[in-house]
């Protein structure tokens, strides 16, 4: 059967929106469009700010840059060895230390218990990831972090639409990143969004967001400072960071704006999916006692319950040969730990993390959409169940 991880997430409807923008008098650049794109998007999520840049990576490098803007000595980040590269690189990259806390087995995220063993006074932020829409946030851990004053990052490019405590995932912390890959929740094809409510923060991202360019300044005070300090330049042409370029387009954002309204509908339709699976899986064979409160489901998750070499081969090769596309590992590709760019940056011992070392070994996901039909997954289930 086909099967694969994403299947019609850019539908007429934003194709219309396209065409119907590009017979007017464009601007194809950053502009009106943009700006409106994240403003609808700070109302949904419920922060104060939030800036359109090209990618979820690029939230992630911005977002983390600017901590080292804020920490110019550097320091501590704690952040999961099951996520994206760009989180971790990203930490690399502005030269803090990466620490890394193993996950807990129900929601994939980081176990609380082992974030705050991590914390020491060199740690500046806590880089949480909420893998495959599942939430990993516990009042212990906010209220830890809050006592000591450390930041919480929120990597939500998995999860747009996860809520905790009442409030949407992403709008807890310092600040936060999502993406708009095509398989994700929603798509502007290429894309990702940083969000605060932090009037500093925003306006540093804001900043390195384009060159380091001053005029792109949100604060009209940070302008005045860099132009009379620096009266020999052009004010238009004061780069006050060594920054990057990571501007999206007004083409992603009308994709943005033709896909947001529907955004909360397919989450619905994503989490009955996601509980139609795990209903009709075989909780013997397969990890089924999921954490699903507030959940926003990205993918299938399908892990074994126990240790199987046997079984997790048969596994592979029957959705293989049946036309089901997977990923192994889960987020990322499973364990950052076993990556070829950390060796040397950081000392392993890979029994310090059992369990993401279980999901890096035993576990994969299958996509999921608001028009995969019941009978599809039922009969993905009718396979795994067999073996």
């Amino acid at each position: 059967m086909y099967y694969p991880l994403m299947d019609n997430n850019i539908l007429r409807e934003d194709l219309d929106a396209l065409i119907e923008f590009l017979k007017g008098d464009f601007i194809l650049t950053q502009s009106k469009n943009v700006r409106k794109f994240e403003e609808e998007w700070s109302k949904w999520l419920g922060v104060k700010h939030s800036l359109f840049v090209n990618s979820g990576a690029s939230a992630n490098l911005a977002t983390i840059s600017a901590l080292r803007i804020m920490y110019p000595d550097g320091g501590e980040i704690i952040v999961p060895p099951l996520t994206w590269v760009s989180d971790v690189s990203s930490v690399l990259w502005n030269q803090f230390t990466p620490v890394f806390a193993d996950i807990h087995p129900n929601h994939l995220g980081m176990d609380t218990d082992k974030i705050i063993e991590k914390i020491t006074d060199k740690t500046r932020a806590v880089f949480v990831t909420y893998v495959l829409g599942f939430n990993c946030l516990s009042e212990k851990l906010v209220s830890e972090l809050d006592r000591r004053g450390i930041l919480l990052i929120e990597d939500v490019c998995e999860s747009h639409g996860a809520t905790w405590a009442g409030k949407k995932l992403g709008s807890i912390g310092f600040a936060s990143n999502f993406s708009f890959y095509y398989a994700h929740h929603m798509s502007t094809i290429e894309g990702g969004m940083i969000s605060t409510n932090n009037d500093d923060f925003y306006n540093t991202v804001k900043v390195l967001r384009s060159h380091g360019m001053v005029r792109e300044a949100a604060a009209d005070d940070f302008k005045e400072k860099y132009a009379n300090e620096y009266g020999d330049l052009n004010p238009e042409f004061i780069f006050a960071y060594p920054a990057f370029n990571i501007r999206s387009t007004e083409l992603n954002a009308i994709l943005g704006l033709s896909q947001l309204p529907r955004l909360d509908s397919n989450v619905i339709q994503r989490n009955n999916n996601f509980r139609c699976f795990l209903d009709n899986l075989d909780p013997v064979k397969y990890k089924t006692d999921f954490d699903l409160e507030g959940m926003s489901n990205y993918a299938f998750t399908l892990i074994l319950r126990e240790p199987d070499a046997g079984l997790w081969e048969r596994v592979c090769t029957t959705l293989r040969d049946a036309g089901v596309e997977y990923r192994r590992g889960t987020a990322g590709g499973g364990n950052q730990l076993r990556q070829p760019y950390l060796k040397g940056a950081i000392d392993v011992d890979f029994s310090d993390y059992p369990n993401v070392d279980h999901v890096h070994f035993y576990g994969l996901y299958l996509g999921n959409y608001p028009n995969l039909s019941k009978d599809k997954i039922l009969k993905v289930c009718g396979l795994l169940n067999s073996l």
